[in-house]
């Protein structure tokens, strides 16, 4: 028996993805535009809108104290919330505590204010190590912290998803949000990085 090419055997991911949307869509169970709907909002998770609310905290005292009481609420103030922006908390960092994000059963965030996930965060390394050897993992992602701070790890669930309130960096006195958002990262609302003054673009 000759051997036989498999690459003839199969459609493509792509024809097979189209054959089963135009099976759930004759058979009525997928809505027409839901997957163009989803894709839209996709686009609109993005880090910027943590970005936004960490610079506003930043120089808002006000809406500082919103967002540590509820975030929820305070996200949505600036229109983000909807799918996956229910139940957010905001965790403050201080000189002396670094907060970091992980879930540990798969991929959970508060995804309008951090967009998707990296792929790294979602891996089996990072979900199981962060929580055992968690300043070695940091370290491992470049973020070398000193004795002194406290590192306290938050497992998401479907139930509550948390972003990171960095520090604001020394040498960001006068700066306005705008200028403020551009050195917050999805990797400093995660809490495995900190935003730095001369990353300014």
């Amino acid at each position: 028996m000759g051997a036989t090419n498999n690459s003839q055997q199969f459609a493509s991911p792509e024809r097979q993805a189209g054959a089963l949307r135009a099976a759930l869509e004759e058979g009525g169970i997928m809505p027409e535009g839901f997957v163009e709907h989803w894709e839209d909002t996709f686009d609109h998770w993005v880090p910027e809108n943590g970005a936004r609310i960490v610079a506003l905290a930043w120089t808002n005292p006000g809406y500082r104290e919103r967002l540590l009481k509820d975030a929820t609420s305070a996200c949505r103030e600036l229109g983000y919330g909807g799918p996956e922006g229910g139940f957010i908390v905001a965790l403050e960092n201080t000189p002396t505590l670094q907060n970091v994000i992980v879930c540990t059963l798969c991929s959970c965030t508060a995804w309008p204010v951090l967009g998707l996930p990296p792929d790294w965060y979602k891996s089996f390394e990072y979900r199981s190590r962060v929580v055992r050897e968690s300043r070695q993992v940091l370290r491992e992602l470049g973020l070398e912290l000193p004795r002194s701070v406290d590192i306290q790890v938050w497992d998401t669930t479907a139930e509550t998803r948390y972003m990171v309130l960095p520090e604001r960096p020394a040498g960001t006195e006068g700066w306005t949000p705008e200028q403020l958002a551009t050195i917050v990262t999805k990797n400093c609302l995660i809490g495995v990085a900190n935003p730095v003054a001369s990353a300014q673009a």
